[in-house]
């Protein structure tokens, strides 16, 4: 006879019981957020408008072409031809894999220019709300910002809660790209922030960007802060299954497999981003050398190896995360899996010394913060690996890098 204490289906229930008590303290607690997600109007209205234009009486290519088909369309335009694009679609142009790096920044800073005057007519349009014309001052705030001189913006969406993309760095001549992967609401308003800087994306790739220029100052890197997927909202059921992720992934997919060059890509994927990296992995090109998360809820799978992945998997976890204290299961659709940082699922476990809670990883002066850089340079025997995984300090002890997980 089965005993109470180990009975699997016993212990079914128990997941299922605790998974129920955290979306029910979630809820009472007003943390679970349920939000409808509209397609992006404005963006599908500039992508239909391309679709039906002509340049000297030809069509031009399908805008969701393969990236290097619409790289030889560009290449083969005049400077002027291209400009004419852009400010024709900047929307279209703005966030089309394959189009010119320097070309989608000019683009979303004219889709940027005409969002922000939208936004600050609706400041005063006595049809909204006082509040609706409070979003609109912030909205309009903060595309300004996105307009600052210098500011690279590699993808834009103002529909909804917004999408996002910004490049620190030269990203057609780097030798060394990084993605950061931000979590649970991420959007457009909190892409970046005045307090507690560093546990937004732009705050978390300027500080990782600083942090691979002191490792290795000899290496041209560029590091982007995608936020150029739709984030849960809070803690609720969007956060507890994929779907989120599973969008997420086919655009994370989409922006590698674009990129200029054959830079190795690493992915720094912070807390629910870690989902969207988990399910994009089998996807994903040789060219990503680096999977790294840091705070993960789970990964969606069991164990490293059911990523099907070429790419090294590191995980980090600082000891008053409270993210440890997430239930690490997968039932009927709720959950992410097994912990990335447990011996079973065959992650290298780094140290995150110095990190403190659940968004402090890209704080400058972290161990974390120096693991993800050296990382990001392709330093890895000078990564800090943490003390109860030896599995970790042996292979990049025993190899110029670290072996493929």
């Amino acid at each position: 006879m089965t005993s109470f204490d180990t009975s699997p289906q016993l212990n079914v229930w128990r997941a299922l019981l605790a998974l129920a008590v955290v979306f029910v303290m979630l809820a009472t607690t007003g943390w679970t957020a349920l939000r409808a997600h509209p397609d992006s109007a404005p963006l599908r209205v500039s992508l239909s408008s391309w679709e039906h234009g002509r340049l000297h009486g030809h069509r031009l290519p399908d805008p969701q072409a393969a990236p290097a088909l619409l790289t030889r369309f560009f290449a083969g335009l005049t400077a002027r031809e291209r400009a004419s694009l852009a400010h024709r679609y900047p929307l279209a142009v703005g966030n089309m894999n394959g189009a010119p790096v320097p070309l989608r920044y000019r683009a979303n800073r004219i889709a940027l220019t005409e969002q922000r005057d939208l936004e600050r007519a609706r400041t005063h349009d006595s049809r909204l709300s006082p509040a609706g014309q409070q979003v609109a001052g912030r909205r309009m705030h903060r595309y300004e910002a996105l307009l600052a001189p210098g500011r690279q913006i590699l993808a834009f969406d103002p529909q909804g809660s917004g999408r996002v993309a910004e490049v620190f760095g030269d990203l057609p001549r780097a030798e060394r790209v990084s993605v950061v992967v931000p979590g649970v609401d991420t959007d457009l308003l909190t892409f970046q922030k005045t307090s507690r800087r560093y546990t937004a994306p732009v705050g978390m790739a300027t500080s990782l960007y600083a942090a691979e220029r002191a490792a290795s100052p000899a290496t041209r890197t560029a590091v982007i802060a995608w936020a150029d997927y739709t984030a849960p909202a809070g803690l609720g059921i969007d956060s507890a299954t994929a779907m989120r992720a599973e969008e997420g992934a086919v655009r994370l997919n989409a922006l590698v497999r674009a990129l200029p060059g054959r830079a190795s890509v690493s992915l720094f994927c912070h807390s629910y981003g870690s989902v969207v990296c988990g399910v994009a992995a089998h996807a994903l090109p040789r060219r990503v050398s680096d999977i790294a998360v840091a705070a993960s809820p789970g990964m969606r799978v069991a164990n490293a190896s059911r990523l099907r992945t070429s790419a090294r998997v590191w995980a980090m976890r600082d000891a008053d995360d409270w993210i440890q204290d997430v239930p690490y299961l997968e039932v009927g659709g709720f959950g992410h899996g097994a912990d990335p940082v447990s011996p079973a699922f065959g992650a290298r476990v780094l140290s995150a010394h110095g990190a403190r809670g659940h968004s402090g990883y890209f704080e400058p002066g972290t161990e974390s913060l120096r693991n993800f850089a050296e990382i990001g340079v392709g330093a890895y025997r000078s990564v800090h690996c943490a003390r109860q995984d030896q599995a970790c300090d042996t292979e990049l002890s025993g190899t110029g890098t670290a072996g493929r997980a």
